[in-house]
């Protein structure tokens, strides 16, 4: 190995030097944690080796391949990159200065650099992501990534330390900074993003999204303000809190609340993040589960984001958009009785991977319907910059920590902290809904009747999780809820609910060969036919349109992630839409039989639904984005239960 500038301390001389597989760990401004142990790979999460053959609680660090997506039936690119657990069989803490001061700074030679696809391909991808998927109704925001590579003929052990020390110097702003060197494997990286995270039951989420690329000489207020004013930035953070939220909904009773938003700067980069919080009794690797992976990496609807990712990307992801997930025992029983677990879990980005003497940077560019080509081109540079500045493949930045040698206790200043910078922040908050960001009163607690109470619910989902958050603003409307997936919504079975809700999901409405849309026409032409309480809501919402007769088209520019004001049954309303299909009246009409309708005074796009024991909505108002969202919710569902045939009134029940 080439010489360090001075002798390695003795936990980190021995992790290097004792040949076993090890990790180094950067979560504060002080310390360094030094990992060893022995490597293990399994098939599944649930196989990750939290207990010994005594049932002793033992520390795991897994890296979790984005492959694992098989384990939800999505599908992807499959590498069998392993589920890697690295069983911990020491750990031991050196200070940030020592690592800093000990290990090896000799630049390592890069060959053949360059990313694998050029500028001029990737915006290509871009145009048609945005055209033939954005534009299809297959979802609101896609995450396409493309590769940095090169040859690295040095030591890969060597190289990896010379990059992870390099990012603790130069790299600010990281959640985690790591150094993981597995047989034939070494993963290095700055990731900025805490995935999931659960600690006394307390499960914490935090979403990130929208990038500012620093200018020459810095980022400023002035120069940050242009970008907190922007549409495109503002709207992609919004789109993947409510597919974080969507997670959340599943782990957490409490469904989940949102505090922000803050700023996440970096040496290069400066992004915007909420955190989400809520309670969970699961297996933390039941929770990791539930979360894979992350919108910010992925897209969303998640499910669909991984088709769609498969179609557009050339080859597998490997490890980047997993996690690494820190498994830590905690000392106190888990639900089942057991010595329970903390995690932690970083996303796997901003990271660089050496095998076999090749090197690999993955970055992807979040696609939304505002998205410039250029501009996420651009985009994907930055976000690799901080990792190839570490690596020398372009110019590095001064170190993160580096002070005036006029004031050595001065520390670099914050652009959150200027009050405008602030007020901007504040000011996104005016537009969410209350409902996730206060803490969520029962009806009753507020004085309110509650309009399910004693009354049960089916959720029919159709590919998009937005229907766990539905689940959970019908439970705290007192409702006994069931999701059921729609392979699996047998019509006849679920008629026995009080209220089915035939949920959203991608797709174009039309399609004739969908088994999926086929199962959505049969679960609300039967549930019509019964004359039982139904809820439609976007996607069904358009299919039920259809059967009354109502022409569907799409729209000619696609509804993903847009708030809009619109009248529902002569209430003004601010409701979050993710369409790109729209049922569509002449301008004007208000009833079609004994349907009463909704819609764009000006268009004829239709809002919204409602007649004899149904109702349907074009927007989702369970979003964020949907201010008034539970109260039109419970207006639509008490209509829906009202008028079904011999139904009593719920405000006599």
């Amino acid at each position: 190995m080439t010489a360090s500038p001075a002798p390695l301390p003795a936990a980190l001389s021995s992790a290097v030097h004792g040949g076993a597989p090890f990790a180094l760990l950067a979560r504060d401004d002080a310390s360094v944690e030094v990992l060893t142990g022995s490597v293990v790979d399994v098939p599944l999460l649930g196989d990750i080796p939290l207990h010994d053959a005594d049932g002793r609680a033992r520390e795991v660090l897994a890296l979790v391949p984005f492959r694992q997506v098989v384990e939800r039936g999505f599908v992807c690119h499959d590498d069998a990159a392993p589920l890697r657990c690295l069983v911990v069989e020491d750990h031991a803490t050196v200070s940030r200065d020592e690592v800093l001061r000990t290990l090896p700074t000799t630049e390592i030679p890069l060959g053949g650099a360059g990313f694998d696809i050029p500028d001029e391909e990737y915006a290509d991808i871009v145009r048609r992501v945005i055209a033939d998927e954005i534009g299809r109704g297959e979802g609101a925001n896609f995450v396409i990534r493309r590769d940095f590579t090169a040859t690295v003929e040095v030591d890969p052990v060597t190289a990896g330390l010379t990059w992870f020390r390099a990012l603790l110097e130069h790299e600010r702003g990281a959640y985690w900074t790591f150094l993981v060197v597995t047989p034939g494997h070494v993963a290095v990286g700055a990731s900025p993003e805490a995935h999931v995270s659960a600690r006394g039951g307390v499960v914490t989420m935090n979403p990130i999204s929208g990038t500012f690329r620093h200018p020459a000489g810095g980022a400023t207020v002035e120069t940050l303000t242009e970008f907190l004013s922007s549409t495109k930035e503002t709207e992609e953070l919004f789109m993947v809190v409510d597919e974080e939220l969507k997670m959340m909904s599943a782990v957490c009773s409490d469904g989940g609340r949102i505090t922000g938003p803050h700023l996440k700067e970096m040496s290069r980069l400066t992004h915007t993040e909420y955190m989400l919080r809520g309670r969970s009794t699961m297996d933390p690797r039941e929770i990791l589960r539930e979360t894979m992976f992350a919108p910010t990496v992925t897209g969303s609807p998640m499910q669909n984001a991984c088709t769609v990712i498969a179609r557009h990307e050339r080859s597998p992801r490997g490890y980047y958009s997993g996690v690494a997930a820190l498994f830590t025992p905690h000392g106190r029983d888990d639900a089942a009785g057991g010595a329970g677990h903390d995690l932690d879990a970083p996303i796997l980005i901003r990271t660089a991977y050496l095998e076999d003497g090749r090197l690999r940077v993955p970055v992807g560019a979040t696609l939304v319907r505002h998205s410039d080509p250029y501009g996420e081109v651009g985009e994907t540079h930055g976000k690799a910059a901080g990792v190839l500045g570490a690596l020398g493949a372009v110019d590095r930045d001064a170190p993160a920590a580096a002070l005036d040698e006029d004031a050595p206790t001065a520390q670099p200043r914050l652009l959150a902290d200027d009050e405008r910078v602030a007020t901007l922040l504040a000011a996104r908050n005016e537009r969410l809904a209350s409902f996730w960001l206060n803490p969520q009163d029962s009806p009753a607690a507020v004085g309110r009747s509650a309009v399910g109470a004693g009354r049960s619910a089916v959720v029919v989902d159709a590919e998009d999780r937005f229907t766990t958050m539905l689940a959970h603003q019908l439970r705290h409307l007192g409702f006994d809820v069931t999701i059921v997936p729609w392979t699996d919504a047998d019509p006849a079975a679920i008629d026995v609910a009080d209220l089915v809700v035939s949920g959203p999901g991608p797709g174009d409405p039309r399609d004739p060969d969908s088994a999926r849309l086929a199962r959505m026409r049969a679960v609300v032409d039967a549930r019509m036919s019964s004359g039982r309480a139904l809820l439609a809501v976007c996607l069904s919402h358009q299919i039920l349109a259809d059967r009354l007769g109502i022409d569907l088209a799409p729209l000619a520019a696609p509804h993903q992630g847009l708030q809009k004001e619109v009248d529902v049954f002569g209430q003004p309303a601010s409701i979050g839409f993710y369409n790109t299909f729209t049922a569509r009246v002449e301008p004007g009409t208000a009833t079609l039989g004994a349907t009463e309708i909704a819609a764009d005074p000006v268009s004829g796009d239709v809002y919204a639904l409602r007649g004899p024991g149904y109702a349907t909505i074009q927007g989702h108002l369970e979003s964020i984005l949907s201010r008034d969202g539970l109260e039109t919710l419970e207006r639509l569902v008490r209509h829906a239960l009202d008028t079904a045939p011999s139904a009593a009134p719920v405000a006599a029940r």
